[in-house]
């Protein structure tokens, strides 16, 4: 057993049990398994929590019956049992092994309640939670999937997952863990996952019809790499309720830039523009912001509902720092907009064919990406422990990465987890205050 401890000072001491292999409960088919180009630029390890409060018979069964409920669910998603290759195309791939998903159980020494503030991302604390695979040099030799479930004094636990995003986008993923759970719970499986990757596969010969600006390097004259070098990262979590949302829409709309907006384009604009002051980026600093934007419905023919993989695509917008300092917020959140309208189905080919082509991965320098993740519903799971009462990311994918999570009791809130330098933090922190 390992004891881990918290080099800031909490209590909490978590000790995690030896790591085993969980294959699924059934054979299944040992092929090679495609990912389509909208895969392989996202295979980074997304690592997420849900806490569960106990039941009148605590948490004694809790790491059995989702263990269990694991292997019985791989034999349906059977390519998260296997592990990264790569094809003769050089490109990533599953080699569908049927090794098994990485399962650890691990026992905490306090309450559930004892563990702090859980909506702060990359918290010493929180990452105990997660197994982190030891030896593993690189992502090519990590499980696709790693669980972690560990029990409370008080009856609560709390499941950590570990994914690599090339295996599922956030949609993929809640129908994964719905699944998972419906089996926990004895239950038949409300969808049955489309797997075939294929249906994305590049056009012949690939055709590039638009410019895509997701891939484009731009050029850092604030010099913001020193900023970033000589200051503490801060991370933060900011709660905007429907009161300041609505006053973020009502700003939005003053100058006329727009004649209405949502809340995700409103507070998305925002962020651009708040981050950009904080950041004090000089005039003609060119500035990228993306945001992903579900494809599925947007593909002609749509992609099935149940489509196991990243049906994501990149929005993208350009602007100067002086553009976006010197305006209202109503300007980023128009630019929102247009990015939004552009994504269609040539586009989401031709960002695909582009891959095809020239294999670039989005440069990030002069970036904000925004991930949305507070429209999923993983707070409706339900392992047969009632709904967690939090869930949420551990860490921050890239120091360029803003994520939206849902927040308050009717989920109409919007949180907004983000990290920068020291110095920048307490400009932005203000300009929250503001609105």
């Amino acid at each position: 057993m390992e004891t881990t401890g918290d080099d800031e000072g909490n209590e909490l001491k978590v000790k995690q049990g030896e790591p085993i292999l969980v294959p699924p409960a059934e054979e299944t088919p040992r092929v090679p398994y495609f990912l389509s180009n909208l895969d392989q630029n996202v295979a980074v390890i997304i690592k997420t929590i849900f806490c569960f409060k106990s039941k009148d018979e605590g948490n004694e069964r809790a790491a059995k019956v989702i263990k269990d409920a694991l292997a019985k669910v791989l034999v349906h998603y059977y390519p998260l049992a296997g592990r990264l290759t790569i094809s003769a195309e050089g490109k990533l791939m599953v080699d569908c092994t049927g090794e098994g998903v990485l399962f650890v159980e691990a026992e905490a020494d306090c309450n559930m309640a004892d563990v702090g503030d859980i909506d702060k991302p990359e918290s010493a604390t929180l990452d105990k939670l997660i197994y982190n695979v030891r030896g593993a040099k690189n992502i090519m030799e990590m499980p696709l999937l790693v669980v972690q479930v560990t029990n409370f004094r008080c009856g609560g636990f709390v499941l950590g997952r570990a994914m690599n995003h090339c295996m599922f986008d956030g949609i993929a993923a809640v129908e994964f863990v719905k699944s998972w759970s419906e089996i926990a719970q004895n239950l038949p499986l409300s969808v049955t996952p489309f797997l075939d990757r294929t249906i994305l596969r590049s056009r012949t010969p690939p055709l590039v019809e638009f410019p895509h600006r997701e891939f484009l390097d731009i050029t850092d004259i604030s010099d913001t790499a020193t900023i970033y070098k000589h200051h503490p990262m801060l991370y933060r979590s900011f709660c905007f309720d429907l009161e300041r949302l609505d006053r973020l829409k009502r700003l939005a709309i003053e100058e006329s830039f727009v004649s209405k907006c949502t809340s995700f384009e409103a507070l998305s604009g925002f962020v651009w523009q708040a981050r950009t002051r904080a950041l004090g980026l000089r005039p003609k600093q060119q500035t990228k912001l993306l945001f992903a934007i579900d494809g599925r419905a947007r593909f002609n023919p749509p992609l099935p509902r149940s489509y196991f993989g990243n049906g994501m695509v990149l929005a993208n917008s350009l602007a100067t720092a002086e553009e976006l300092t010197k305006n209202s917020v109503g300007f980023a959140v128009k630019k929102v907009q247009e990015a939004n309208r552009m994504v269609t189905d040539s586009y989401m080919r031709s960002a695909i064919d582009y891959f095809e082509m020239t294999r670039s991965r989005p440069s990030l320098t002069g970036t904000l990406l925004l991930s949305t993740w507070s429209r999923l519903p993983f707070h409706t799971i339900n392992f047969g422990w009632e709904e967690p009462v939090h869930h949420g990311p551990v860490t921050m994918p890239e120091k360029d990465v803003v994520l939206f999570t849902s927040h308050g009791k009717e989920r109409n809130g919007i949180m907004v987890m983000m990290g920068l330098p020291d110095s920048a933090m307490a400009i932005f922190e203000q300009l929250v205050e503001e609105i």
